[in-house]
């Protein structure tokens, strides 16, 4: 609520006739009350947010709570992200109508060239720096990148 517009109710009890005003928006509630010597009295309440019910998990969910958390919590080791250098556009071919550099399952060695990131006009290849199989391709073609923005998972072997 603005602060502004509580010292302007502020001035218009203190200059009415009205001895009382209570006003609520979302959980804050004012209320402003004139005393007998015309000088206003101003009571902010705030209301706490329901409380929510605890509910108890039954056994199968808490062990699949566990194992998703596991999962998340201990990525596979032999997977290497490549990283896109440069700030710029995501391509997975040479040109539109060429086929891919690399697709998922395909084997890789240190310099294989698996995507361009146009910046500036300029095309620059990117190369795997390690030998193993594409897992994943995390960027869809012809889409922004981030700089450090991980553009595949390789499995090395």
């Amino acid at each position: 609520m603005d602060i502004n517009l509580v010292k302007k109710l502020i001035k218009i009890v203190e200059q009415s006739d009205i001895s009382k005003i209570s006003i609520q928006e979302g959980d804050v509630k004012i209320k402003i009350s004139k005393n007998s010597d015309s000088q206003a009295q101003v009571a902010f309440t705030q209301s706490a947010p329901a409380p929510v019910p605890a509910q108890t998990p039954t056994e199968p969910a808490i062990e699949k709570q566990t194992e998703k958390q596991t999962e998340k919590e201990t990525p596979k080791s032999n997977l290497h992200e490549i990283r896109s250098p440069i700030v710029g556009t995501f391509y997975r071919a040479p040109a539109p109508d060429a086929d891919p550099y690399v697709k998922v399952g395909d084997e890789v060695s240190p310099g294989t060239v698996l995507c361009i990131v146009e910046a500036m006009k300029l095309m620059n290849e990117i190369e795997s720096d390690v030998s193993g199989k594409i897992v994943k391709i995390l960027v869809e073609n012809a889409t922004p990148v981030e700089y450090n923005q991980p553009l595949f998972l390789i499995e090395t072997s």
